[in-house]
């Protein structure tokens, strides 16, 4: 048996975590079911991060990381209405094959809307800094055209809400949403 190194493990903490908290949420997602997905001791799980937030804004990082990365492979070189299309082809993909994406997205909204109105502010800096970085991803294909990208990010919100909702592809809800880009046929399961 090949033994992991400590970024080998961390790494595969990440994917854990991200699976776990994209199925149970934040607050209902506890570190024994990250440690034992990952086959690791609780004890072992915190010498890789420090606490449960550590292990959360990790996997929040990640998961904005990845969008980002679709976002910018899919519209490398193009503008406009290709970059439109092609985003948004790309975008319904990932969350068609990975729906760990969608959910630990919507869970990261719902854990900093709590988590601020604790008190806690950290959760909420490092989510909105990855949310302004996608946002920035999105904004070079439309040429820095605010008002583009407010549209493409608005209808991407629109997306993650009707497909965590489970509205199926074909259903009139999905009429209006890029139409040109097929949308409806990613989503299918």
């Amino acid at each position: 048996m090949v033994r992991m190194s400590a970024d080998e493990r961390r790494e595969s903490v990440i994917r854990a975590a991200m699976h776990e908290f994209a199925r149970g949420g934040y607050y209902g997602t506890s570190t024994e079911a990250i440690a034992k997905r990952v086959g690791v001791s609780q004890p072992y799980l915190f010498r890789l991060f420090p606490n449960k937030p550590a292990i959360f804004l990790a996997a929040a990082e990640r998961c904005m990381r990845d969008t980002r990365e679709v976002f910018a492979e899919a519209a490398e070189g193009l503008h406009g209405e290709e970059a439109t299309q092609a985003m948004a082809n790309a975008y319904t993909r990932l969350i068609s094959e990975d729906p760990d994406k969608l959910q630990m997205q919507l869970q990261m909204y719902v854990t900093v809307a709590a988590a601020e109105a604790a008190g806690d502010h950290e959760l909420g800096e490092v989510v909105r800094e990855g949310w302004m970085k996608l946002w920035d991803t999105v904004n070079v294909p439309f040429g820095g055209d605010a008002g583009e990208t407010t549209t493409f990010m608005a209808y991407g919100m629109l997306i993650n809400t009707l497909a965590a909702m489970g509205f199926p592809p074909g259903h009139r809800v999905w009429g209006g949403l890029y139409p040109s880009a097929g949308i409806t046929g990613h989503l299918e399961k």
